[in-house]
């Protein structure tokens, strides 16, 4: 392995661990510096396609919804492998998210666990996020005692 492949694969992961920070921090505009203006995201849940956004401005406005009725969010990546091709490449990561939301004036603890499908393309200096496919694997919900 060479030192630019090292250097690819720590900028790759340092990439989806800004998504996931800035995600946390709810700050949508900074986030949406992760991906191409084109970008793709699709979202499955227990197999169905349940979400098909295109482009950074519409990735926008739909994270900036969402986020409006989450209290808080905690997000863990874990593995993250890739797969180098000079200015491409192809990412597998996991990923612990959970999110606190108010309903009838108790918090509910959402726990995700999700696999991200990634293709990540190289310009401009920088890697970016071309499209993302998230896979919720397991999704619980439940009332925190409070």
């Amino acid at each position: 392995m060479t030192l630019e492949i090292l250097k690819t694969k720590e900028e790759l992961r340092n990439l989806i661990d800004a998504y996931a920070s800035l995600g946390d921090e709810k700050k949508i505009a900074q986030m949406m510096d992760v991906f191409t203006p084109d970008a793709n995201y699709k979202v499955y849940m227990n197999g169905a396609l349940v979400g098909n956004t295109n482009g950074r401005d519409n990735l926008e406005k739909e994270f900036s919804g969402h986020a409006s009725v989450v209290k808080t969010y905690f997000t863990l990546n874990g593995q993250h492998t890739v797969e180098i091709d000079g200015n491409t490449a192809t990412g597998v990561s996991f990923t612990q998210i959970k999110m606190i939301r108010e309903s009838d004036g108790k918090d509910i603890l959402s726990d995700y666990s999700v696999r991200y499908d990634d293709n990540y393309i190289f310009q401009e200096g920088k890697w970016f996020i071309k499209e993302r496919v998230a896979h919720f694997l397991i999704v619980e919900a439940r009332t925190l005692g409070n």
